[in-house]
């Protein structure tokens, strides 16, 4: 597999410039534009092979977009709602999982091991496509959080159910002591590790009115954070979302300089757009290359469990808070559903399935199946289904 060059890179770059503008003009979602972009280079005879892997997608483009989210979320609304996203983030992803396993076991019949990983790979929306998403439609301040909030949590049941499957695939025995062991230290050490980072370099930060440091120090925060917290096999999702969260409340308002924080936000704006810009590209790519035909029949029950699933975990998760404080509109649940994305995290996660698992190959190709049928069908759609609903506050800027 190829890796980046210079000339590769400024490919890319000046092919999501371009796709900015066309999609703009014609009020498509950027990242549909970006996946076709990757489609049609990589079908063009002189088109460039760029690798799509786990350490690529984790260790350089996931971290500073989930920074760049989190950098935008306000203490007080996150905590408040923090209970609803909790559990649609962690018992929904397990309710949701266990349906889709149950569905691929029965009806393609993949192997319990096979169908569980493919369950908990596809469950957790993708925290990169619906950020992409939502940037680009102007939607009511509370559902925006929700949905993009409730992505950002759910990364860590995702990856304990995909490490504890994994693990009794290889042969362990995985009590409820151990399950709740590797939930506590993914979540927790997660969250400690993005404050144990944060922290002191904010304390540098103070010290300066230096943006370029500033920025420098936040830089570090994101990246520091995910890899301190995937080292030690904790959730970098929720170390970096974590390390957002204290940059945004504490650093901008408190420690950065006045004239730095436009710098810092500008800064973190363009990191996230050069990460989708490359992700959705690179997932263009290599939608182009699978054999999907070969497994038609798998993809399209797939997408359907998939789908059943999502509905199965959000729709009762919210009727248990329909009387309280944290109710959420019936409307909500609907673009909850159908704006649960899939996307780069799924699809990371599937290429690093253990070679010894059977459906191995089949599991990838249904993967990349499930995603393009979310960010074409679902998410060229999304605009449609909230102005729809009547809560769309302003289309595309």
């Amino acid at each position: 597999m190829t890796q980046f060059t210079v000339v590769s890179l400024g490919l890319i770059l000046l092919i999501s410039s371009l796709t900015a503008i066309i999609s703009r003009r014609l009020r498509l979602p950027y990242s549909v534009g970006l996946v076709v972009a990757g489609l049609g280079l990589a079908l063009l005879p002189v088109g460039i092979t760029l690798p799509l892997t786990r350490e690529l997608i984790f260790g350089v483009f996931l971290p500073p977009l989930i920074f760049e989210a989190a950098l935008h979320l306000k203490w007080g609304p996150f905590l408040r709602d923090l209970p609803l996203n909790a559990s649609l983030a962690f018992p929904g992803v397990v309710i949701a999982a266990a349906f889709v396993a149950a569905g691929m076991h029965f009806l393609v019949a993949w192997s319990w091991i096979g169908a569980s990983l493919f369950g908990v790979l596809i469950a957790a929306t993708d925290p990169v496509s619906v950020i992409a998403a939502f940037k680009e439609v102007k939607v009511d301040r509370r559902l925006r959080m929700t949905v993009e909030t409730e992505s950002l949590l759910n990364d860590g049941a995702a990856a304990v159910g995909f490490t504890l499957v994994g693990a009794i695939a290889a042969g362990a025995s995985m009590g409820p002591g151990a399950i709740a062991w590797a939930l506590v230290w993914t979540v927790v050490g997660g969250i400690a590790a993005g404050l144990a980072v944060t922290g002191p370099l904010l304390l540098l930060a103070w010290r300066t009115d230096d943006h370029l440091v500033e920025i420098t120090l936040t830089t570090i925060a994101a990246y520091g954070s995910f890899s301190l917290a995937e080292h030690f096999e904790m959730s970098g999702v929720l170390a970096s979302m974590t390390a957002g969260l204290v940059v945004g409340n504490v650093g901008l308002t408190r420690v950065i300089s006045e004239a730095g924080r436009g710098h810092v936000v500008a800064f973190w704006e363009y990191a996230a757009f050069l990460s989708n810009s490359v992700v959705f590209i690179l997932i263009g790519g290599h939608e182009a290359r699978q054999p999907i035909d070969l497994v038609a029949k798998a993809a399209a029950i797939a997408v359907v469990v998939v789908l059943l699933g999502r509905a199965i975990a959000v729709y009762p998760i919210c009727t248990l808070f329909s009387r309280s404080a944290l109710a959420i509109d019936r409307r909500y649940q609907h673009v909850l559903v159908w704006g649960g994305l899939r996307g780069a995290l799924a699809l990371a996660l599937a290429l690093a399935l253990p070679s010894d698992v059977p459906e191995r190959q089949e599991i990838i190709v249904v993967a990349f199946a499930v995603v393009a049928f979310s960010i074409f069908v679902q998410g060229l759609t999304m605009p449609w289904l909230i102005r729809r609903l009547g809560l769309l506050m302003n289309v595309l800027e």
